[in-house]
């Protein structure tokens, strides 16, 4: 997590500065107007600096993945914008905000000439024993650790540890960023053990502090940086486990799209080679190093480390070429495998056990088979018997098949349980081809795949003659061969995503189908062509996102701030019920829609819904994330408020009180997400009745198309 700066909360960091530093104009940090974006006409008086329209504009080079190119000038000249306006707090937000790209970057010399001057200015404001303090000192740190400086970066690690142990909270994720930076330092100064408790204890404040373990990049960074440290100390199948943990997370979150994704997959690669596994490791690495092109660029030292660590494990694979017909580990670290530490050195977020979900005793009553997800089980029959059988059967395509669980069923969106297996639950898996391929080989191949094992681990293939469902069968089955065009249109009616130009086609996918379109988790795709469709149906056209947000808009100022009240005013518990339905299914919506599809996936159908948000809520850097927990108190309430009656009696208070109280959490809700509205840009008006809020989200559409505008 806090490994860079842009992981330590910067509007939290930003609002601390404002709050800690007396001087300057308060009204000016909230201004509305675009002075903050490079004031550099000497004639405009006074001058002034808006941090978070900096920050929004920030975010939104590393959102477009143009931080190589973009990102240095724009950190370069907020500093001068900052400095002239006199804004010291501003000024120090860019600083940190600084160090962590010059890291990224490998710009260590630069980045010393700013660590000390964030230093400098912090304790000219006198921010010494804060937040920030701890913050700046966390950042200036890690700053110096990259640069190799490790006497510098201890003590101010050090410094940072003693201070926030007395403001932060002891579930706090930055004290975790701390013991995982430590870890660090300690790794690359070789004491490693002392590195593994750090990681541990790192681990252990991260899952105390999280709504769900299972889908949180946190978890998911915490274990792929302790998957390299035991690497170190030689326990391979302990790191191997926390490394194929940690990408298990990042699937079952949907989180592929996170920077920190690609340390993921260098350090399971990493463990990979270590283990002998070259033809793996390749895979792995090759996959991060389209993830860090894609995010910092190719002028960077973490790409050119990954891309040396990749040329030796393709060097190493071509060797053990036509021998590894099957994944089996070696329990001896190779002699030349590349350091851990250089794997991930820049991508390390900072954020020996069995796997329990694989091992656990717990038994349905239908089955008595042991407890593993679907994606899990699906991974292992993938491993274990699809692959093999591909490269002895078809060696010739075994670099072009894609292979993984993506549509409908529960275990596709990692939210099966053991209720979840009275229908068409087993071991299964996916083969996507291109066209090409699967005139050539699509039917053998189906018949192949047929003829796999039907039992596996205790459970039965659903496909098999025995235990097939009509939904398992023919057009309507969800595993085995697939024209990757065939796979979308049978889930969303389109073999490819609608173009940006045809948004009437995607206002005619509903949410829950693209969410069956590009959940689940793909295990091998080496073309890239069915990740590079799947992908293209959770990127929507910005224009058609405004459109679904006003409408979210319109449906919670429709249902929630005004047919409620009314109905609960007539006695009406039936249409107030109604309406409190409508409420909840366009908020939980807008959710995902404020956040981005892209980013977070889409609002799976009604019954996973909340499962979906209450696991989107949990993730550090949600936008509306209480939006979650108010809902599901709407609903608690809703029973008592819509048939509580009248009350009667002494103390009988009937509906009212539950009423009352959800009536205020929609206007609570209204309020947040105006707040968001404005943070975005998507609206100068305060207004907090939604349907107001709606020409000005619409103000955003470029496109005339009817389908895409209110009435």
């Amino acid at each position: 997590m806090g490994d860079d700066a842009r992981d330590d909360a910067k509007d939290a960091l930003a609002e601390q500065l404002l709050a800690a530093f007396a001087g300057g104009d308060p009204d000016d940090a909230d201004d509305e107007d675009d002075a903050g974006e490079g004031v550099t006409d000497a004639e405009q008086s006074p001058a002034m600096f808006d941090t978070q329209e900096f920050l929004k504009g920030l975010d939104a080079i590393f959102e477009a993945h143009d931080a190589a190119g973009k990102a240095g000038p724009y950190l370069q000249q907020a500093m001068v914008d900052a400095e002239n306006a006199g804004d010291d707090a501003g000024l120090l937000t860019v600083l940190n905000e600084t160090m962590g790209f010059y890291r990224s970057q490998g710009r260590h010399e630069e980045n010393q000439w700013i660590v000390q001057r964030a230093i400098e200015l912090a304790l000219r404001m006198g921010l010494e024993g804060s937040e920030a303090w701890a913050t700046t000192l966390i950042n200036c740190a890690t700053a110096m650790r990259a640069a190799k400086h490790y006497d510098q970066a201890e003590d101010l690690y050090k410094q940072a540890l003693a201070c926030a142990e007395k403001n932060f909270d002891p579930k706090d994720r930055r004290l975790a960023a701390l013991h995982n930076n430590l870890s660090m330092l300690y790794s690359e100064t070789d004491r490693i053990h002392q590195a593994e408790l750090e990681l541990r204890e790192a681990l252990r404040v991260i899952e105390s502090s999280s709504v769900n373990p299972d889908a949180d990049v946190d978890v998911a960074s915490s274990h792929t940086n302790l998957a390299l440290v035991l690497l170190q100390e030689g326990k391979l199948e302990g790191a191997d486990w926390h490394a194929s943990k940690a990408l298990e997370i990042y699937a079952t979150g949907h989180l592929e799209h996170s920077a920190h994704y690609a340390s993921a997959l260098a350090g399971l690669a990493q463990v990979r080679y270590a283990e002998q596994r070259y033809a793996d490791a390749v895979e792995y690495y090759r996959r991060s190093l389209a993830v860090i092109e894609e995010c910092y660029g190719r002028d960077t030292d973490y790409y050119r480390i990954t891309k040396s660590n990749l040329d030796q494990a393709e060097a190493k694979a071509g060797k053990q070429a036509g021998a590894d017909t099957t994944d089996t580990g070696v329990a001896t670290k190779s002699a030349d495998a590349p350091e851990p530490s250089d794997a991930t050195e820049n991508g390390r977020s900072d954020d020996d056990s069995e796997n329990a979900a694989d091992s656990a005793a717990t038994q349905t009553a239908a089955t008595a088979s042991p407890a593993i997800c679907g994606l899990k089980l699906a991974r292992a029959y993938w491993e274990e018997i699809g692959k093999p059988m591909i490269r002895a059967k078809y060696p010739e395509y075994a670099g072009r098949i894609a292979a993984g669980l993506v549509g409908h069923g529960s275990e596709c969106y990692g939210f099966d349980d053991k209720y979840s297996r009275d229908h068409d639950f087993g071991p299964r898996f996916c083969l996507w081809l291109t066209d090409e391929d699967y005139a050539a080989i699509g039917e053998r191949l189906q018949a192949d795949y047929e003829a796999l094992p039907a039992d596996f681990r205790g459970f039965t293939r659903a496909g098999a003659a025995d235990a097939a469902t009509p939904r398992a069968q023919g057009a309507f089955r969800r595993d085995g061969v697939f024209r990757i065009g065939d796979f979308f249109e049978s889930i969303t009616g389109y073999a490819a995503a609608p173009a940006a130009d045809a948004p009437h086609e995607w206002m005619l996918l509903d949410e829950a189908t693209l969410a069956a379109a590009t959940n689940g988790e793909v295990f091998a795709d080496p073309l890239g062509a069915f990740s590079k469709a799947r992908q293209a149906f959770k990127d929507m056209p910005d224009d058609v996102r405004y459109a679904l947000v006003s409408k979210r808009l319109g449906m919670i100022a429709q249902a929630g701030q005004y047919n409620l009240a009314r109905s609960l005013k007539r006695g009406d518990g039936d249409a107030a019920w109604m309406s409190i339905h409508e409420f909840v299914d366009a908020c939980s919506s807008l959710v995902f829609l404020i956040n981005k599809p892209l980013i977070v996936g889409y609002a799976p159908y009604y019954k996973w819904r909340f499962a979906a948000l209450r696991r989107l809520s949990g993730r550090m850097f949600t936008l509306l994330p209480d939006v979650c927990e108010r809902l599901e108190t709407v609903m608690r309430l809703s029973s008592a408020a819509c048939y509580g009656g009248a009350g009667f009696g002494e103390g009988g208070k009937g509906s009212a009180p539950a009423a009352e109280r959800i009536e205020s959490i929609v206007e609570s809700i209204a309020r947040d997400v105006v707040r968001e509205l404005r943070r975005e840009g998507l609206t100068t008006s305060d207004e907090t009745f939604l349907e107001w809020q709606r020409p000005y989200v619409e103000e955003h559409i470029g496109s005339d198309a009817p389908c895409l505008h209110s009435l």
